[in-house]
């Protein structure tokens, strides 16, 4: 398995057999992993199937949000897009979930309830209209190991800037088709594990360079001097 699998670790890549619902009262009792996609109500149900360990759940509204919350075994969650709920407290009862993808949070604008979940390693924030300073996650630094804040194929992801992430344990970090305000990789120079970096091209040639120069064990494909030839440094940011 390569890192990228590695610390992405799909549930459907993992589960090739993951069993996919439309209704929730459809997923059996005792089922520990599950895929459940919502049609209106058809959500209903699925907070009464309390022996889930992992959950994969598509067209996440509040109603549909607040019954995961009451699946505290959890331990892989996955909301696919779109996210339409806007509170994500609730989640702070999933005290055993380890794993959390959000993709198009389109209403989320505080992400803190999400500092509250004790077990928490691996993050991955997609599309989130709302979010742009990574400030808020310092409490997470040293108990994340992955950590994605990524564009969708259509809709880049800015964020201010990395500085926020120095000095944090992670091993991975996915930065795709993200718009880097101030185009600085310095701060991950000063990750002390940091191992992979999957990330769009929003830094100019020379900081990449820069960043192998001080991490030689860094896997990242921008430090590959054949993968620039027919790309050009990205326009520097506004002053």
């Amino acid at each position: 398995m390569d890192l990228n699998a590695r610390y992405r670790a799909w549930l459907h890549v993992r589960r090739p057999d993951l069993p996919h619902f439309t209704r929730g009262e459809d997923v059996p009792l005792d089922a520990t992993c599950a895929s459940l996609a919502r049609d209106k109500a058809s959500h209903k149900g699925i907070g009464r199937r309390t022996a889930l360990r992992e959950l994969s759940a598509h067209g996440v509204n509040q109603a549909f949000l607040d019954e995961i919350a009451e699946l505290t075994e959890l331990e892989y969650l996955d909301l696919g897009w779109p996210v339409t709920a806007a509170d994500l407290s609730p989640l702070r009862s999933l005290t055993r979930l380890r794993h959390l993808v959000i993709n198009s949070p389109r209403n989320v604008t505080d992400f803190g309830p999400l500092l509250a979940l004790p077990a928490l390693e691996r993050l991955f924030i997609e599309n989130a209209k709302h979010l742009r300073s990574l400030e808020w996650l310092a409490p997470l630094k040293e108990r994340l190991v992955a950590l994605g804040i990524e564009g969708s194929m259509w809709t880049p992801q800015p964020i201010a800037s990395l500085a926020p992430l120095e000095g944090f344990a992670l091993e991975a970090l996915f930065l795709t088709n993200t718009r880097l305000e101030d185009q600085d990789l310095s701060p991950l120079a000063r990750m002390p594990n940091l191992r992979l970096l999957g990330t769009a091209l929003n830094a100019p040639k020379a900081a990449f360079m820069a960043l192998k120069a001080a991490k030689p064990g860094l896997e990242c494909s921008w430090f590959d001097e054949a993968v620039w030839t027919n790309f050009k440094d990205p326009k520097p940011p506004r002053r």
